[in-house]
C-alpha cells in the first residue's frame, strides 16, 4: 500500500497535523489521480485551521483540507478521454451533481448539491489528490506550476470583474486582499479606463499599484466618497467589485457608484450591511450581482485566455512559496495580511 503525506483536520479543534495516508489510487471510470504541484492557502483554510463556528457547522473531521491546486496527472480511469498522463492541470473546486435544476439549466456554480473539495471531500493539501476529470484544467500557458494553484481564486475574481463590461470603465476595487489584487490585475488586462483601489494594508496598497491601479485609497486617513466622487468628476464608478466584505466599505459603495451603475459583491460579510434601497439603487438604476464559485466553465475559459496573453502577473500575487510541511509558518504570514497568495509545495 503507497502512502503519502497530508494535511488534515484531526478532530474539531483549532489547528491541523500532518499525517500519513493512503494514496487513493482507486478510481471510479471518470476519475484521475494527479500528483500535487503546488497548493495554495485561501480564508476558508484559515476558518477551517481556527475551527470558526463556520467550519464547526460544515466539516466532519478526519479530512483532508485544501482546495486550491495545480499538479500532474498520473494515472486515469478506464472511460477518462480528455486528459492523459503527465497533462499538467488545475481543477474547478466545486464537484457538482449534473442533475439537479440549476445543472440543468448552465448555472452549476449555484448547484444545490455541491461538494467542496478539503470542506465536503478531501482536499488538496497532500501529495496525491483524486478528481473527476470533468473539474481538471489542462495548462496551455506554459507558466510555471507553482503559480498554477492559484487559477481557482483567479476564476473568482474573473467571475466578478468581468460579469460586467468593465473595458473602458471606471472601476473601484474594494479590497486588495489576494483575489482583489487579482481583480485589479484583470481589469489592468482588460482595458479598464480607470481603476480606483481600496485598502488599508500598506503593503498591500503598493501591491494594487504595482498590479495597476491608478489610484490607491487608504480609508484610515481619507474620506472614501469624497476621494472617488474627486477621481469621477462627481458622477462616480461605473463598476464597483467588492471583495472585502467589510461592512462599512460596503455601504460607502452604495454612495459614490454612478446613476446606472453596476456591482459585483464577492466578499462575505459578517455583520448586516445598512442599504438606502430608494436612493441608492431604485433612484440610481444600479444592477447588483451576487458572485459564487466560477462559472463553469465559462469563467475557466476566460483564465486560460488572459494566462495565454501573458497579461496576467501571477509572479507579483504570488508573494510566498513554502514547503508544505511548514504549513504553520504559511498560516502565519497569511494571517499578517502582508501576503498576497501564498503557495506550498509537497
Amino acid at each position: 500500500m503507497a502512502t503519502m503525506m497530508a494535511i488534515i483536520k484531526e478532530s474539531r479543534t483549532k489547528g491541523l497535523s500532518i499525517v500519513e495516508k493512503e494514496v487513493p489510487e482507486t478510481l471510479k471510470d471518470h476519475e484521475v489521480l494527479i500528483e500535487v504541484l503546488s497548493a495554495s492557502l485561501c480564508g476558508t483554510d484559515v476558518h477551517i485551521y481556527q475551527w470558526d463556528p463556520w467550519a464547526a457547522n460544515r466539516l466532519n473531521p478526519p479530512l483532508t483540507v485544501g482546495h486550491e491546486f495545480s499538479g500532474r496527472v498520473v494515472k486515469v480511469g478506464s472511460k477518462v478521454d480528455r486528459v492523459k498522463v503527465d497533462d499538467i492541470v488545475s481543477s474547478e473546486t466545486h464537484i457538482v451533481c449534473g442533475q439537479c435544476e440549476f445543472c440543468r439549466t448552465g448555472r452549476g456554480h449555484i448547484c444545490q448539491n455541491t461538494q467542496i473539495i478539503g470542506v465536503d471531500r478531501d482536499g488538496c493539501f497532500a501529495e496525491f489528490i483524486r478528481m473527476p476529470e470533468s473539474n481538471l484544467i489542462i495548462d496551455k500557458s506554459g507558466v510555471d506550476p507553482k503559480f498554477l494553484s492559484v487559477l481557482e481564486p483567479l476564476g473568482n475574481a474573473v467571475h466578478t470583474m468581468l460579469h460586467f463590461d468593465i473595458s473602458c470603465k471606471t472601476v473601484a476595487v474594494v479590497g486588495c486582499g489576494p483575489i482583489g489584487l487579482m481583480g485589479i490585475n484583470v481589469a489592468k488586462a482588460v482595458g479598464a479606463k480607470k481603476i480606483i483601489a481600496i485598502e488599508v494594508n500598506p503593503y498591500r496598497m503598493n501591491l494594487a499599484r504595482e498590479l495597476g491601479a491608478d489610484i490607491v485609497i487608504n480609508p484610515k486617513d481619507t474620506d472614501v466618497i469624497e476621494a472617488v466622487l474627486k477621481e469621477t468628476n462627481g458622477l462616480g464608478v461605473d463598476v464597483v467589485a467588492e471583495f472585502s466584505g467589510n461592512k462599512k466599505a460596503i455601504e460607502q459603495s452604495f454612495k459614490y457608484i454612478k446613476k446606472g451603475g453596476s456591482m459585483s459583491l464577492l466578499g462575505i460579510a459578517s455583520e448586516k450591511i445598512e442599504i438606502d434601497i430608494s436612493n441608492d439603487i431604485v433612484f440610481k438604476g444600479i444592477t447588483i450581482y451576487g458572485v459564487t464559485g466560477r462559472k463553469m466553465y465559462e469563467n475557466w475559459d476566460q483564465v486560460s485566455a488572459l494566462l495565454e496573453s501573458k497579461k496576467i502577473r501571477l509572479d507579483k500575487i504570488v508573494t510566498h512559496v513554502i514547503s508544505m510541511r511548514d504549513f504553520e509558518e504559511a498560516f502565519r504570514i497569511m494571517a499578517s495580511g502582508n501576503s498576497g497568495k501564498v503557495v506550498l509545495i509537497p
